[in-house]
C-alpha cells in the first residue's frame, strides 16, 4: 500500500473506531438500569440495546444509494450528525430515567446508517489489490472499539451516569466528523475502479460463501446484544459488583483476549489453518456462553467464561470484514459489504429483543444457554462447506 492508502485506511478506521466506541459503550452498562428506570423490563432493556440495529439495517441501502448520487463524504457526515442528535436525545432521556426515551434516542442514533457507505468510501480510495488490507485494518479497529468500550463505558457510567455515557458518544461523533473532513481524501470519479461483470463461474461459486459469512456476522451480533441483556445483571446482582468496579472484570478479561487475538489472526493467514481457526473461534464463543450458563456466581469462573467469549468475539469481529471483502468479486464488493453491515445491525436488533424476551421468561442465565445453542448452529453451518477457507488478511498482510 502507498503512504496515502495507509493514511486513508487508518483515518477511516479511526472514524469507525469512534463511532463504534460510542455505540458499544452503552452495551455493558444499560442492563444495570432495569431496576432504576420507571417501567423498565428486561424486554425493554433489550429493545433499547437492539433497536439501533433495526434502524441501521433498514437505512443502510438507502444511505448507500444516496451516496452513489451525491458522494460518500456528505452522506457519512449527515449520518454522523443524526448519530450525534440521537446520542443527545438518549442523554436527556437517561437524565429523566425514561426507558422509552432511551429507546427512541437509540432508534435515532441508528438512523445515521453509514457503515456500508464508509466501507464503500474505503473501497473507493484503495486499489483493488490493496483493498483487503484496508478492510482488515477497519475490522481490527472495530474489534478494538469493542474492547475499549467495555472498559471505558462502565467507568464513565460510574462517574457521570448513563447520561454521561451518551454525552461521550455525542462527543465521539463530533470527533469522527472532524476527522472525516480533515484527514480523509475525497475520491475523484476517474480514480474509481471500473465495474466488471459478475455473472461468472467464480461469482456463482462464491455466493454460498458470501451468504454464510454474512449470516455469521448476523449470528455474532445476535450473540453480543443478547448476552449483554444478562451479563451486567450477573455482575451487579450475582457478583454484587458496583458499577465503578466492572472494570475489575472487563479489563483483565479483555487484555487476555487481545493477547490471544494476534496469534490467532497470524495462524488464520495460513490457508491450511484458516477454516479451523474460524470454526474454533465460534466454538470459543459458544463455550464461553455455556460456562456463563453453568458456572457458579464467583468472580474467577465468570471471568474465565467471559475471557473465552471475548476471545472468540474479538477474532470474529476483526476477521469477518476482511473475509467478505476477499470472497466478493470486484464488482460486488460494495453490495457485499453493504449486506455485511445490514446483517450486523439486524443481528443487534434481533439479539437485543430476543435476549430481553428470554430473560423475562427463562431468567438471566437462560439467555446464555440460548446463545450457546445459537453458536452451535453457526458452527455447524461454518464447517459443513469450505466457505471459510479463504485466508484471513490482517493489517500486515
Amino acid at each position: 500500500m502507498t503512504p496515502t492508502e495507509w493514511r486513508t485506511a487508518f483515518a477511516l478506521a479511526a472514524v469507525f473506531f469512534m463511532r463504534m466506541l460510542g455505540l458499544f459503550m452503552v452495551v455493558p452498562v444499560l442492563g444495570r438500569y432495569v431496576r432504576h428506570f420507571e417501567a423498565a423490563t428486561p424486554l425493554l432493556i433489550g429493545l433499547a440495546l437492539g433497536i439501533y440495529g433495526a434502524t441501521q439495517a433498514v437505512l443502510q441501502i438507502p444511505f448507500g444509494r444516496w451516496s452513489d448520487r451525491i458522494g460518500r463524504k456528505p452522506v457519512i457526515s449527515a449520518g454522523l450528525v443524526v448519530f450525534i442528535a440521537g446520542s443527545l436525545l438518549c442523554a436527556l432521556a437517561a437524565s429523566a430515567a425514561s426507558i422509552w426515551g432511551v429507546v427512541i434516542g437509540r432508534a435515532v442514533q441508528g438512523a445515521g446508517a453509514v457503515s456500508g457507505t464508509t466501507l464503500a468510501l474505503a473501497a473507493d480510495l484503495t486499489r483493488a489489490t490493496e483493498r483487503t488490507k484496508t478492510m482488515a485494518v477497519i475490522g481490527i479497529c472495530i474489534g478494538a472499539a469493542f474492547s475499549v468500550a467495555f472498559v471505558v463505558g462502565p467507568l464513565l457510567d460510574a462517574h457521570f451516569g448513563l447520561a454521561g455515557v451518551f454525552l461521550a458518544s455525542a462527543v465521539l461523533g463530533v470527533a469522527a466528523l472532524v476527522l472525516l473532513w480533515a484527514c480523509v481524501p475525497t475520491p475523484r470519479v476517474e480514480d474509481l475502479d471500473p465495474v466488471r461483470a459478475t455473472d461468472t463461474p467464480e461469482f456463482a461459486g462464491n455466493q454460498f460463501e458470501l451468504w454464510r459469512l454474512q449470516m455469521g456476522v448476523l449470528f455474532l451480533h445476535m450473540a453480543l446484544t443478547a448476552s449483554f441483556v444478562s451479563i451486567p445483571v450477573v455482575l451487579s446482582q450475582e457478583l454484587s459488583l458496583a458499577a465503578n468496579r466492572d472494570f475489575e472484570i472487563y479489563l483483565p478479561v479483555l487484555l487476555l483476549s487481545v493477547v490471544a487475538l494476534g496469534p490467532a489472526l497470524a495462524l488464520a493467514r495460513r490457508p491450511a489453518w484458516s477454516a479451523r481457526v474460524f470454526a474454533g473461534a465460534i466454538l470459543c464463543l459458544g463455550l464461553g456462553e455455556l460456562l456463563l450458563w453453568l458456572v457458579p456466581a464467583r468472580v474467577w469462573p465468570v471471568g474465565a467464561a467471559l475471557t473465552l467469549f471475548f476471545t472468540g468475539f474479538n477474532f470474529l469481529e476483526a476477521s469477518l470484514p476482511s473475509q467478505i471483502s476477499r470472497a466478493a468479486p470486484a464488482a460486488r464488493k460494495g453490495a457485499a459489504l453493504g449486506a455485511y453491515s445490514t446483517g450486523q445491525f439486524i443481528g443487534m436488533f434481533v439479539g437485543g429483543v430476543s435476549g430481553g424476551w428470554i430473560a423475562s421468561h427463562l431468567g438471566t442465565r437462560g439467555v446464555f444457554a440460548a446463545v450457546a445453542l445459537l453458536c452451535l448452529c453457526w458452527w455447524v453451518l461454518a464447517v459443513r462447506q469450505p466457505a471459510t477457507r479463504a485466508p484471513v488478511a490482517t493489517a500486515s498482510a
